[in-house]
């Protein structure tokens, strides 16, 4: 049977560093579902759909294949045959995800593919709703978290080192918008499953919050 851990948490809690390096670590495979949603909303975004037609984008659906696959050990996400890897992290892309991940015919197409995944492989997956309605089954599930200055700071921080010249509140702002859109949300919303381990990353290393969730893994193993 396959074993599968959880782990779901708002934007900017460091979830994909974490899920990546866990998977690493145990060999497990890594699946990042956000990067699945993203590419997607690239998708939407290429052929000039608004964020709000939900009609068109429901339409739109069935003409993007998302596709996951390793290449020298690294992730890299697909969009009907090219890699679309490098175009994800924007934050056009990252809104647009967010604002478009809310529609049945995109949940439904994509949820339905990373179960598949997980019927037979050891995986470490990281989104929203992973641990709620993804994989409701999941033997570990971690709810990871930080403090909406903490997260912005990470981002903030990871936009100078790229060259640019961010606003440090305006990213605040965002995010703040971000986490109350994911946890209001009809379908699926942003919430702590009832078995998911609590873990806060606020004041902890990368190495630190590792420790702390395989400490849990190795409970359930």
């Amino acid at each position: 049977m396959a074993f599968n851990i959880a782990i779901d948490g708002p934007a900017g809690a460091g979830k994909s560093t974490i899920a990546k390096t866990l998977a690493a670590q145990m060999g497990f495979v890594y699946v990042d579902t956000g990067a699945m949603y993203r590419a997607m909303a690239y998708y939407f975004l290429q052929q000039g759909i608004a964020k709000e037609d939900e009609a068109a984008i429901t339409a739109a659906v069935d003409g993007a294949d998302v596709t996951i696959r390793y290449e020298d050990g690294a992730q890299q996400v697909y969009l009907n045959g090219e890699n679309v890897t490098g175009f994800l992290r924007t934050e056009q892309v990252g809104n647009m995800a967010s604002n478009t991940s809310v529609y049945p015919a995109v949940r439904r197409k994509l949820v339905a593919l990373q179960q598949k995944l997980a019927e037979t492989t050891d995986v470490i997956m990281d989104g929203r709703d992973i641990g709620t309605c993804v994989l409701p089954d999941a033997q570990v599930k971690i709810y990871l978290t930080a403090s909406v200055e903490t997260r912005a700071k990470r981002r903030f921080d990871e936009l100078v080192a790229k060259g640019g010249t961010p606003d440090l509140k305006q990213i605040e702002a965002d995010i703040e918008e971000r986490d109350y859109r994911d946890m209001h949300r009809e379908m699926s919303p942003l919430v702590q499953a009832k078995d998911a381990v609590l873990v806060d990353s606020s004041a902890l290393g990368i190495d630190e919050v590792v420790a702390e969730i395989r400490a849990v893994v190795k409970r359930k193993l």
